[in-house]
């Protein structure tokens, strides 16, 4: 027996009158976003952008678009405005108010991005703003993604009074707990004063802009008013100041998309967060070059000064170097390079400069770099040439106790992989601090030229011999001579290091690049314990 199908009615046509009505109500409200949209778009009007390109600025939304993958920006918070009357503001209400926040990508990598917009109130750190950047630090946790923020502002919003001082707070708090979670990178794009350069200082790394920006606490006029000095922005707080002489910069763009590209280069040197590892690229360079000119890079002669970066770049993949911190204390070289396509961390001292001594600016250099690159699993490899610590009252009175004890507790609390390579020097504290094996350093190899003792030969006869010597009336020098070079045979080389296991090998120059990437290799499932504690007490 069939069933009955019961069939329904055909439902009943809207009438044309009201599809009509319906599809112009719903182009109204499209008309309407796109309205608020283009307001948006707008910042603080068009005389404001006008003014900013006057001065050859982009504006927040062009410069994440020029930073960006092109088309993958994502704004939120768009439309937020704040809720303050005082002094005139509820006159002055923009949607997103002074920054601009939201995703996107880089290189095909997954970042969260901030943008202040000096349109707007002169990008003045609000309420809002101070809401919209938590929001977006917030997301960067929570998806494990880096964080760029492009600073243009000039300060605290005076009219908001503690709600914008509240702001910062909530900022430095959230800049703290990403620390060694995702990288934070401030690329500096006009002024940044007062508390506002606090939270570029707490990020990773600072990127300025050459002509554009500024930092500092005072600013030039108060600075007059209090001590009576006399000093112009550019030299209080410009790129090169910051870069060069207070190392707060690390690099410097010559304009806006010059920052913008080493922020970009940067990044690509970098894990996402710290559960990853560094992204590796598809080696271009031979695993197995063996550089001849190594071998005869570093003079035989002590006093005689080589360039260090020469020995980096020919041992690492071509090309690859990218220099942290160039400027600032040159005495040491800090960067990113990569061996066999895997992202390494270089340290380095640099004969070619204060005959790569170690001095207050270098120690911080140094230490901080190794904290980072430790914080986010990048190996550390060390190429050592140092006579020791820079000695005189100006080092002894700034802390250089207090600042080289940073470089010995970077490297023994760093659990990464760490090599050391000893290319001719290593004297005194400076041997001991610049990853040593007793530091918990998992290989160091040396040159044939490695010079590993207390102190230089002519030093040690000094302390040894110097009442003998004084006391010869005859044949003192040759006499000197010859203690110098039993000294240096017995102590300086690096044999007898070697036998006494504080070296792992003594290798050819040229056949450093086969020997790092090797012990990489070996070393990548390294497991380091360290004991239960809150956290240590690092000499800052």
């Amino acid at each position: 027996m069939q069933s009955k199908l019961r069939v329904e009615p055909p439902q009943s046509q809207a009438a044309p009158a009201d599809q009509t009505e319906r599809v112009n109500g719903h182009k109204a409200l499209i008309s309407e976003l796109q309205d608020q949209r283009k307001k948006i778009r707008q910042g603080g009007g068009a005389a404001r952008v006008e003014a900013q390109h006057s001065k050859g600025k982009l504006t927040a939304r062009e410069r994440i678009l020029r930073l960006l993958d092109e088309g993958t920006f994502q704004e939120i918070d768009a439309y937020i405005t704040h809720r303050h009357s005082d002094f005139g503001m509820n006159q002055q209400r923009y949607p997103g108010d002074s920054v601009v926040v939201g995703f996107g990508k880089i290189g095909g990598r997954r970042v969260c991005v901030a943008a202040q917009d000096f349109t707007v109130l002169g990008g003045s750190f609000s309420e809002v703003q101070g809401q919209k950047v938590a929001k977006i630090i917030d997301l960067a946790l929570e998806s494990g993604v880096p964080v760029i923020c492009l600073n243009d502002s000039v300060g605290a919003r005076i009219q908001e009074g503690v709600y914008s001082l509240a702001a910062y707070s909530e900022l430095f708090w959230r800049n703290t707990q990403a620390s060694g979670v995702i990288p934070q990178i401030s690329v500096m794009l006009g002024p940044c004063a007062g508390g506002s350069v606090y939270s570029p200082g707490l990020t990773d790394f600072v990127i300025m802009t050459q002509g554009e920006s500024h930092m500092f606490i005072t600013g030039p006029e108060v600075i007059k008013t209090v001590t009576a000095e006399e000093v112009d922005m550019e030299t209080l707080g410009g790129a090169m100041t910051h870069a060069s002489l207070s190392g707060v910069a690390h690099f410097v763009g010559a304009n806006e998309d010059a920052s913008f590209a080493t922020a970009r280069k940067l990044l690509s040197y970098l894990p996402s967060n710290n559960t990853e590892s560094a992204p590796r690229v598809t080696p271009t360079d031979d695993p197995t070059r063996a550089d001849a000119a190594l071998d005869a890079l570093v003079p035989c002669e002590g006093s005689q000064m080589y360039d260090m970066r020469e020995a980096i770049d020919r041992i690492f993949d071509l090309g690859s170097f990218f220099e942290a911190h160039a400027r600032f204390a040159p005495n040491a070289v800090v960067g990113f390079a990569r061996l066999n396509g895997e992202v390494a961390a270089v340290i380095a001292n640099q004969p070619a400069y204060a005959a790569g001594v170690l001095d207050i600016n270098a120690s911080d250099k140094i230490a901080r770099f190794i904290r980072f690159s430790d914080a986010f699993n990048i190996p550390l490899i060390t190429f050592v040439d140092c006579p020791g610590f820079m000695p005189g009252t100006v080092q002894e009175h700034g802390g250089i106790i207090r600042h080289g004890a940073k470089i010995v507790y970077a490297y023994s609390e760093a659990t990464v992989p760490k090599l050391a390579v000893i290319t001719r020097k290593a004297y005194g504290g400076a041997y001991i601090v610049l990853s040593s094996k007793c530091i918990r350093t998992d290989l160091v190899y040396a040159w044939p030229t490695a010079e590993i003792a207390v102190m230089g030969a002519e030093g040690a006869v000094n302390i040894l011999y110097g009442k003998e010597l004084k006391q010869m009336k005859d044949d003192a020098e040759t006499e000197r001579a010859r203690l110098v070079g039993e000294f240096r045979q017995k102590f300086s080389g690096p044999y007898s290091s070697a036998a006494s296991g504080h070296v792992d090998d003594v290798i050819l120059p040229s056949e450093t690049r086969v020997k790092l990437i090797a012990a990489l290799d070996f070393l990548r499932d390294k497991q380091a314990a360290s004991l239960p504690k809150k956290h240590g007490n690092m000499p800052v």
